[in-house]
């Protein structure tokens, strides 16, 4: 099985680099790291030449005009790119757990798709903690009563637990796109995201009601594959009501495909 990690990302250089810093110290490598990237920002070009020579995987970089929220798109183009077999997704305010890739692999199941959970860092605490991260400690560490953290719990990990998490023929209201996997032959089948959602939410729910919709399940893999979130504002949610309207076509329909997605995004700039 051939594996690729997708790093959805929007003008955010400085997390970026500290999210590629620690992919590379993952216990088991993707295949294929591949920076989605929605927008077109010379400091993410950057960080992104700055890591090619240095990482074993391939080391891809897709990016579009920025042209307001379309991460829906980007996502679809970076996957298009990809040739690996199962396909395992962050944002670019995550930072992975050292067995993050290994456990979303060792838990990969047939017709099955995977989520996790997050680890809060504090809003507050962002800044800081970044400017040490480049500065002086170069590492992702929190101890478990650590202040600047939120969810702590989140951040046990016990392999061992994850078993008794059993796929699920419902999507989960714990589902979250930031932390997610699942292979790519299952993505074809839906014809992959839906190009229409524009602006914030909704994007990556309504992909896994159609995967549902096609027979594949859910599973959740709590104590594993754990990330830490930087925390920041709202994002801007003027079309959320647009999106919830497509999404809720999707569960009425028992919608499958979608009309405008995966084989579409190569036309669209």
């Amino acid at each position: 099985m051939t594996v690729a990690l997708i790093i959805s990302t929007y003008n955010s250089s400085e997390a970026l680099s500290v999210i590629i810093n620690e992919v590379s110290k993952q216990v088991q490598l993707p295949n294929e790291i591949i920076i989605a990237e929605d927008g077109n920002d010379i400091k993410t070009l950057k960080v992104f030449n700055s890591w090619k020579n240095k990482i074993s995987s391939k080391f891809i970089h897709v990016n579009q005009e920025d042209l307001g929220f379309r991460k829906a798109l980007i996502l679809n183009k970076a996957i298009q790119l990809s040739k690996s077999d199962y396909i395992i997704q962050i944002d670019g305010d995550c930072i992975p757990n050292e067995y993050f890739i290994y456990d979303h692999i060792a838990n990969a199941k047939k017709a099955c798709y995977l989520y996790g959970t997050r680890v809060h860092i504090k809003k507050k605490y962002i800044s800081k903690f970044l400017w040490c991260y480049q500065n002086k400690y170069k590492r992702v560490f929190f101890s478990f009563f650590s202040p600047n953290i939120k969810k702590r719990f989140r951040k046990i990990r016990i392999p061992f637990f994850t078993c008794f998490y059993k796929p699920t023929n419902k999507i989960s209201h714990k589902f979250r796109g930031c932390n997610t996997s699942f292979w790519r032959k299952d993505f074809i089948s839906v014809n992959g995201y839906d190009n229409e959602f524009k602006g914030w939410g909704r994007e990556d729910s309504d992909l896994m009601i159609r995967l549902h919709n096609l027979g594949i399940k859910g599973k959740r893999v709590k104590f594993s594959a754990i990330v830490y979130h930087l925390d920041h504002d709202q994002k801007d949610e003027s079309d959320f009501l647009n999106n919830d309207l497509i999404q809720k076509k999707s569960i009425l329909k028992k919608k499958i495909k979608a009309i405008n997605g995966l084989f579409e995004s190569v036309h669209e700039n």
